[in-house]
């Protein structure tokens, strides 16, 4: 399964930024061991069912220690039978524009 996350603090430091706190939820992904990527609107995770929605939950639980309200950005592909497709479905993508 793929799963597009994003996790953001209900609160922000004195800046108004969150990047202190999104910086722990990725760090909780990356340490994950699942093939993962970040970019500027989402985390995309691949894994089993379980071990993936237990990477969200200690990645909510690492926003959570610093802020009384989190707020959670979820969309799932599930596909059993599939792997490798982080980086499969964009070179699909990638090969129809080149044709």
């Amino acid at each position: 399964m793929l799963v597009a996350f994003s996790i953001s603090p209900g609160t922000s430091d004195e800046t108004g930024g969150v990047a202190d706190a999104v910086a722990e939820a990725v760090r909780v992904v990356r340490e994950s061991g699942l093939a993962c990527e970040t970019n500027a609107m989402f985390t995309n995770v691949e894994g089993e069912w379980d071990e993936v929605m237990a990477v969200v939950k200690r990645a909510v639980d690492a926003v959570a220690a610093s802020s009384p309200r989190v707020s959670l950005v979820l969309k799932a592909d599930i596909r059993p039978g599939h792997t490798g497709q982080l980086h499969a479905k964009v070179e699909r993508i990638e090969e129809r524009l080149r044709d």
